[in-house]
Formats: structure tokens, C-alpha cells, sequence
């Protein structure tokens, strides 16, 4: 009997609901075995993160291997997510990816000296964002070692 590979976690920050599509639908692109969860701004972001409110069940809200994060959202922002995400030391070792519109240099430089792993301009295209996805898996959880794996 042949052993499955494990699932990976993918909590992603986003408030658009078609790019939370275009995400859902990348990721079947890529038969990757991972799951994605998602959540609408850096509030709920830390929510599910510390396990509160609605996000109180672990079980439902299992610790993500990877975060995607969007930097423009409603509440609190990625920006401010990313610091708080980072100043944590029960969360801080997860890698966590900006992927946004923004391609200006303030937002760069910002995510970067807050903490953030990488900054990924989201893609025009949807071949663009599989290859991006597959790129991710195969560093993150085939060729990096990270303190939860």
C-alpha cells in the first residue's frame, strides 16, 4: 500500500472574492496536495491564528505550514498583520508570502523589514498564478526545512 503523501496548509488573507477564486481555482490547476483556508482581512487573520471567535475549533482552523497575505484589506491590513504575525513568538516561524497588487517600493521595503519571507506581485495571468502556486510548494514544502516540518 502505497503511503499518501501529507496535506499542506495554505491560509490565505484576501478580501477579494474573485481572487479567492482564482486562488481555489490555481490550486486545482496544480494537483498539489495542499488546502487552502482563507480569511477576509488581518483581523480574522489572527483570529483564526490564535484560535478565537469563530476560529476557536483548532480543528477547523488547523496551523498553516504557509501564509499568503494580501496587503490592501478592510479592518486590519496585511501590513499590520504581517508585524503583529511576526512579533509573535508562537507564529513567527511561519513562513508568510505578501502577495499583492502593489508593486511599489515603500510596500516592498515594509513588508521586507517587517519580517515577511517574500513579496509576490499577483500575477495578470492564470497560467502565471499556478506556476507561481507550484513554485511555492516546491519550495516551501518540499525543499526548505521550516520549524514545523
Amino acid at each position: 500500500m502505497a503511503t499518501q503523501e501529507p496535506v499542506h496548509t495554505i491560509l490565505v488573507a484576501e478580501d477579494d472574492p474573485d481572487d479567492q477564486l482564482l486562488l481555489r481555482d490555481a490550486l486545482k490547476a496544480t494537483y498539489l496536495n495542499s488546502k487552502m483556508y482563507f480569511v477576509q482581512d488581518g483581523a480574522e487573520l489572527m483570529d483564526y491564528l490564535k484560535h478565537c471567535g469563530s476560529f476557536s475549533d483548532a480543528a477547523l482552523a488547523p496551523r498553516p505550514e504557509l501564509i499568503l497575505l494580501d496587503l490592501n484589506m478592510p479592518r486590519k491590513d496585511g501590513r499590520q498583520a504581517l508585524k503583529e504575525i511576526k512579533n509573535d513568538p508562537q507564529l513567527r516561524r511561519i513562513p508568510t508570502i505578501v502577495m499583492t497588487t502593489s508593486s511599489a517600493e515603500s510596500d516592498v521595503h515594509h513588508a521586507y523589514d517587517n519580517g515577511t519571507n517574500a513579496y509576490i506581485v499577483k500575477p495578470e495571468h492564470f497560467e502565471e498564478l499556478v506556476t507561481i502556486l507550484q513554485v511555492l510548494d516546491r519550495h516551501w514544502f518540499q525543499t526548505v526545512r521550516t520549524s514545523g516540518s
